[in-house]
């Protein structure tokens, strides 16, 4: 079921805010969206997977923007999607899972593969289920390591859903990628990172610091030349190479009209570091 937990996760906190149960801040052209759900691990609500959406949009958009940092407070990244409204009694119309599986998580997994800025996700605890691929969506992982990546629909009798069997065959191959989903074992950061799931695992109190380090450097760099790279890595698993290469001559194309390649070019030529302004 779609919008059903994926760890069993239940709630009955009162009604607060989506503001406040998805922070979000912007400092240093760095948007920084933390999940604030600490007492369900951060399981996501369907009104918090729109304000997430939302805000990687605005982040794409905005030009005082060039990084994004996604992570959570308390001991869980995403422990996936929440419980309530996902599974209730009553006729269920054909197409109503596929339909709402578009609409939801899948849509939210689009946002962030498809950001025009780069996004870190720093996994803070347990990223489980869609929680797991929100991590995985994100163009950098940084994780404590006390993070934990569980594929867990398999232990509910469901199917992966939230892009995870587009995502994890392309990060790790698809027999490794079996291995996960189908036997749904606990993966520690450190086994996360030696599978190429993570970047960089780092201690608890590091790891604020060192995703605020990396989102800082990403923000000085050339923001249209990153975002287009992006889009070359991501089609690339999909494209043959003619249509690959076809797409980095137009990637060039795009990208030397910006002020920031034509600054690259000037500093090289001064022989002096480049100051690039995201444009």
């Amino acid at each position: 079921m779609p919008e059903s937990p994926r760890t069993g996760v239940k709630s009955s906190e009162p009604e607060i805010s989506t503001e406040s149960l998805v922070q979000h801040a912007t400092d240093n052209q760095v948007c920084r969206i933390t999940l604030n759900r600490p007492e369900a691990l951060n399981a996501i609500t369907p009104d918090q997977r729109e304000r997430i959406i939302q805000l990687l949009g605005e982040a794409s958009a905005d030009p005082e923007v060039r990084a994004v940092v996604i992570t959570g407070t308390g001991r869980g990244f995403c422990a996936g999607a929440d419980l309530r409204g996902g599974s209730g009694a009553g006729e269920r119309v054909a197409g109503d899972v596929a339909r709402v599986l578009r609409l939801g998580a899948q849509r939210l997994i689009a946002a962030v593969l498809d950001c025009e800025k780069p996004v870190i996700a720093a996994v803070n605890g347990t990223a489980a289920g869609l929680g797991a691929h929100l991590a995985l969506a994100c163009d950098l992982v940084l994780a404590a390591e006390s993070a934990r990546f569980i594929e867990v629909f398999v232990r509910r009798g469901l199917v992966p859903d939230g892009g995870g069997a587009y995502l994890l065959p392309r990060l790790i191959g698809p027999q490794r990628a079996k291995e996960l989903m189908f036997f749904g074992d606990t993966l520690s950061a450190a086994e996360a990172e030696r599978l190429g799931l993570v970047n960089r695992v780092v201690p608890e109190a590091e790891l604020d610091r060192t995703a605020r380090e990396w989102a800082a450097r990403l923000a000085a760099g050339p923001t249209r030349a990153l975002a287009l790279t992006k889009q070359l890595v991501n089609a690339s698993l999909d494209a043959d190479r003619a249509t690959a290469f076809a797409a980095e001559a137009a990637a060039q194309e795009i990208n030397m009209t910006t002020g920031d390649a034509q600054e690259g070019v000037r500093s090289f030529m001064e022989r002096r570091s480049p100051e690039f302004k995201g444009r």
